[in-house]
């Protein structure tokens, strides 16, 4: 009896599951789906300004009478799916139109803000000196204030001083550029820092190719991995940034393109006066499109985390081996 029991092989020890697969499964499906609702939200974004002369029903400036007075308010209708303001304009055609002017002031403010922040923060984290310490300075006095406060700022500027409507796309792209140069800026200015220093850089440099070639040729390069991410995050703050101007008004005119900000703010009063469906609309807009962009961008740089990164099939607890196997702990 004693011999069989000897002869019998080792059991094999028990191994203890460890929990954090399951959590790793959970994360990933997290960001799987913020990764789908954020590409949802922000292509429904994307499509509506692009096809909106084709959906809107209606120009952004033009009044609908309806057999009564210009300017008379309408309750939602076949003619007006959401109804009309009490300045007369289509909410469904002022909203599509106010995607379209959302998309060009995001996509024209953060090209502004990406030339300037890359071009100053290459200059300076490169050539350094008095010139580094001064524009160091200016970006984090830029950075202390809010891209609002910024933007109403560079607003007032660009109108001559007068606390009024900016004007026209150009002009609103340029107020709220203004509050996202200091990003790029750092970012660009801490890898040039950082790259100026390196064997190729220093090799380009005994051989005797010239500063500028250097800074772009190789400086250049390398430092603009990380913006296609920040440019993703800073489309959710450019669109609030760009609403809250036309909310307070310092927006873009409304004669001059349909904006959700200033539809939001003319709003306001039609809701005290039972009027909610004014206000619906745009402000649905601003959330859901903030929301898309937001989620695309965190899900994007979550991914681009090479520590958030699945590890494959490899377990947790798990070391790979010469020959692709593991050995567990």
């Amino acid at each position: 009896m004693a011999d069989d029991l000897l002869d019998r092989p080792a059991a094999a020890p028990r191994r203890h599951r460890s929990p954090l697969p399951g959590r790793l499964r959970g994360v990933a499906g997290l960001q799987r789906a913020m990764l789908l609702t954020g590409t949802v939200l922000t292509g429904i974004f994307v499509l509506a300004a692009l096809s909106a002369p084709l959906l809107a029903p209606y120009g952004y400036a033009q009044l609908q009478s309806g057999g009564r007075l210009f300017g008379s308010q309408q309750h939602p209708s076949g003619a007006h799916p959401l109804g009309t303001t009490i300045a007369g304009y289509d909410v469904l055609s002022r909203t599509l139109w106010g995607s379209r002017t959302a998309l060009e002031i995001i996509v024209g403010a953060l090209v502004l803000s990406v030339f300037a922040g890359v071009l100053l923060g290459l200059v300076s984290g490169y050539l350094g000196g008095w010139l580094d310490r001064l524009l160091v300075g200016a970006a984090d006095a830029m950075y202390a204030f809010p891209s609002l406060l910024l933007a109403i700022i560079m607003s007032i500027v660009i109108s001559g001083g007068q606390s009024s409507l900016v004007g026209g796309l150009s002009s609103a792209a340029c107020s709220v550029a203004v509050a996202f140069v200091p990003q790029y800026f750092r970012v660009v200015r801490a890898e040039a820092t950082r790259l100026k220093s390196e064997a190729f850089v220093e090799a380009a440099r005994v051989i005797g190719t010239g500063t500028w070639r250097i800074m772009t040729r190789h400086v250049l390069r390398n430092s603009l991995r990380t913006l296609p991410l920040i440019f993703t995050i800073n489309a959710s703050e450019a669109i609030l940034t760009l609403a809250g101007l036309g909310f307070l008004g310092f927006g873009i005119e409304p004669n001059s393109a349909a904006e959700w900000g200033y539809d939001l703010n003319r709003s306001v009063a039609d809701v005290t006066s039972g009027i909610w469906w004014t206000a619906l609309p745009p402000g649905l807009a601003i959330v859901l499109t903030v929301l898309g962009t937001t989620l695309l961008g965190e899900s994007l740089t979550d991914l681009a985390n090479p520590r958030l990164r699945r590890r494959g099939p490899a377990r947790a607890g798990a070391a790979p081996t010469p020959d692709g196997g593991a050995v567990h702990d």
